[in-house]
């Protein structure tokens, strides 16, 4: 069965996903189907809805989640487009610090490690 596409959401998804840099294919690919709901249902219906919290908040709540659900290879990802709309390398340490105390010292550990080396990879290309 194929996914049915909205294109007013996949619109309004894919400007997000642009302003976030993530347009890019990084990392593991995933069926069309599956890809296609995560930029209409999610970007194009949830991260898309601005008028109380903010893409760089709404971001900054993404990766907080993920630090804590210890999600790796979306938190690479959303590190990135965080930085991506302006949140601040200090911003994100901070709310790891502040996680890191309800889920655990190790997923902060992680979360840290991740930002430094996205941090330095980014150092490194504009070298």
């Amino acid at each position: 069965m194929t996914y049915k596409i909205d294109k007013e959401s996949r619109e309004k998804g894919l400007q997000i996903l642009k302003k976030m840099d993530l347009l890019e294919g990084n990392g593991t690919p995933i069926s069309k189907d599956f890809m296609a709901h995560i930029v209409d249902a999610l970007y194009g219906n949830i991260w898309s809805r601005d008028e109380i919290i903010s893409l760089p908040e709404r971001s900054l709540i993404t990766v907080a989640v993920l630090v804590a659900l210890n999600r790796e290879n979306e938190l690479k990802i959303h590190i990135k487009g965080a930085l991506n709309l302006g949140v601040s390398k200090d911003k994100i340490e901070e709310m790891i610090l502040h996680v890191a105390h309800y889920s655990g010292f190790p997923t902060g550990v992680s979360a840290n490690q991740i930002l430094n080396d996205i941090c330095a990879e980014i150092d490194n290309k504009s070298k």
